[in-house]
């Protein structure tokens, strides 16, 4: 299960943003998770709960914005969006395309008291 190594790098970037502006505790973790990332969103918040435990951000509220995969298309020279890996260009129909998007998870905002 990466969504584990997944929500415990997450909550090191939390927890030295939170330390650095001495912070309490931390309220809220923002984080985007790209469509094409393979990430379960229910459980990477589980696992983001689970190992916040005994930390400065135990009991954060956990919210997940999903962010659209986008693709590059070698054959139609278009930037097009992408449900999954492995589908074909939704203009062309090629499947010579470059993820340029959506493929990755970011910390977008820590609350903190």
């Amino acid at each position: 299960m990466h969504e584990l190594t997944l929500a415990e790098h997450a909550l090191r970037i939390v927890e030295k943003t939170a330390k650095k502006a001495e912070a309490v505790r931390v309220t809220r973790i923002k984080l985007a998770i790209g469509v094409l990332a393979h990430v379960d969103p229910e459980t990477l918040q589980y696992c983001c709960e689970m190992v916040s435990r005994g930390t400065l951000a135990e009991g954060a509220r956990i919210e997940i914005v999903r962010s659209p995969g986008l693709a590059h298309c070698d054959d139609c020279m278009q930037e097009v969006e992408l449900k999954q890996v492995g589908e074909p260009c939704p203009r062309c129909g090629s499947y010579r395309l470059d993820i340029t998007d959506g493929d990755q998870m970011l910390v977008l905002d820590i609350g903190i008291a």
